[in-house]
């Protein structure tokens, strides 16, 4: 099992290792945009009794950047099922089919840690405080979860849709309100009640709860049970196209 992981995530970081520098650029434009945009421009004006905007805006870029980044990796699996038609050639493979996948999403989490490592170095160089980072192992943990989460949701809607616009609604409908209602750029304690209940049930909240705040037992289990339920769904719909 684990040899069969590591040569599905092998092949992902050769195709990853030729496109390192187009990597590397993509990943710095949003996270800069949005440290000018609203760390410097919308937060000189935003007062908080926490600190500055910018130390409260940098945990949440990390959290929508490992979401989107993970989700985007993965888009590929729907091509190979719909378009190139080589998932039958994984399945037929001597390779465990929970190997495929777990690989599939431990070469996303991969590309979101190298994200994150750049979304430090570049706050640090607008003079934004890491004091989330003063726990390694807790912030490693929560940006691994979050992107298996995505990584996995990407996973099973590629094996459902048949078109890319499908897949990019997928995008609209669930991926963009979280990026602006899961505590990213605002405290979610300012919406009203209901809609924070609501808001509080998802994903990305936590993520963002997480690496805010510090260890928080009750979210680190939430966001580890989105982990495993998502990776034994994606799982099982990916054994189903064997039937």
């Amino acid at each position: 099992m684990i040899q069969d992981v590591a040569t599905i995530m092998w092949r992902d970081w050769i195709v990853l290792r030729r496109r390192l520098k187009k990597f590397i650029l993509s990943r710095l434009v949003t996270p800069v945009l949005y440290l000018v945009a609203f760390g410097w421009g919308l937060g000189r004006n935003i007062n908080l009794a926490s600190g500055n905007y910018m130390d409260f805006l940098v945990p949440g870029i990390i959290a929508l950047n490992t979401m989107n980044v993970s989700y985007m990796s993965v888009t590929g699996v729907h091509a190979e099922r719909v378009y190139h038609k080589s998932l039958e050639e994984y399945l037929s493979a001597p390779i465990e089919p929970a190997a495929f996948v777990v690989g599939k999403i431990l070469s996303a989490v991969v590309r979101a840690l190298i994200s994150t490592a750049l979304i430090l170095c570049v706050a640090a160089g607008f003079g934004a405080s890491l004091n989330f980072f003063a726990s390694p192992v807790n912030f490693f943990i929560v940006v691994v979860l979050n992107s298996a989460v995505f990584a996995s949701v990407c996973f099973c809607a590629a094996l459902k849709v048949q078109t890319y616009e499908e897949l990019a609604q997928v995008n609209t409908y669930l991926l963009m309100p979280m990026s602006f209602l899961c505590g990213t750029f605002f405290s979610t304690t300012e919406l009203p009640p209901v809609v924070r209940a609501v808001i509080e049930l998802l994903p990305l909240t936590h993520t963002s709860q997480l690496l805010r705040d510090g260890f928080n037992l009750p979210s680190m289990l939430i966001l580890a049970a989105y982990a495993t339920i998502l990776l034994w769904l994606a799982t099982r719909m990916f054994r189903r196209l064997s039937t």
